[in-house]
């Protein structure tokens, strides 16, 4: 029996471009890849809502497409090609700027003078309304706030891997779900007084 897919987790392109450990729990070749973030988000596959900014085919004998979605607190780049046909297509068919969803695989690449540069490899792109990116930054505040509790309890595994690799600043992130509530447009005022 096929495994389930992994959830995808949602987070904000600011947490998510500084995100550096990634790791697998087997050694088994086909055993999934993940991605933790700095609040403790053990991502395999992620889902992120944002404008379409900017998008060019890089790609010299087929289709290979390097996009930008942002977010309230900063930028996530995909690529998608051959392997994404899906998402590459739908890149190809969308027009910048454009709410899109997105859900996807993280891939962190290595410089070499190691620096670690973060993308999303697209599963799927579709073009959403402004209704769906404002639930979205609501639903990622909540999933981030969650995780700074965490955080801040050391109560879960992810929570203290993230402590030992990224020793995060918890008032960072309280800022950067700040930065994201300022950013809704109906539900600025609910979101803002409940913190």
């Amino acid at each position: 029996m096929p495994a389930a897919r992994e959830v995808a987790k949602r987070v904000f392109a600011k947490e998510f471009n500084a995100s550096t450990l990634t790791f697998k729990e087997s050694d088994d070749p086909l055993a999934p890849a993940y991605l933790l973030t700095p609040t403790g988000a053990k991502c395999n596959r992620v889902f992120i809502v944002g404008t379409l900014t900017e998008k060019e085919n890089i790609g010299d004998d087929s289709e290979y497409w390097r996009a930008r979605v942002t977010d309230p607190t900063g930028a996530f780049i995909l690529y998608a090609g051959q392997y994404s046909p899906e998402a590459s297509q739908a890149l190809s068919d969308l027009d910048a700027p454009a709410f899109v969803a997105v859900i996807g695989k993280p891939r962190v690449y290595k410089t070499p003078d190691g620096e670690a540069i973060v993308s999303v490899r697209p599963e799927a792109v579709l073009p959403v309304d402004p209704e769906t990116r404002d639930q979205w930054v609501l639903d990622t505040i909540n999933a981030t706030a969650d995780r700074l509790l965490a955080l801040k309890e050391g109560s879960d595994a992810n929570a203290i891997k993230a402590i030992e690799h990224y020793h995060p600043d918890i008032n960072e992130y309280k800022d950067m779900l700040l930065t994201a509530a300022k950013s809704l447009k109906q539900m600025e005022v609910s979101v803002v007084s409940a913190r």
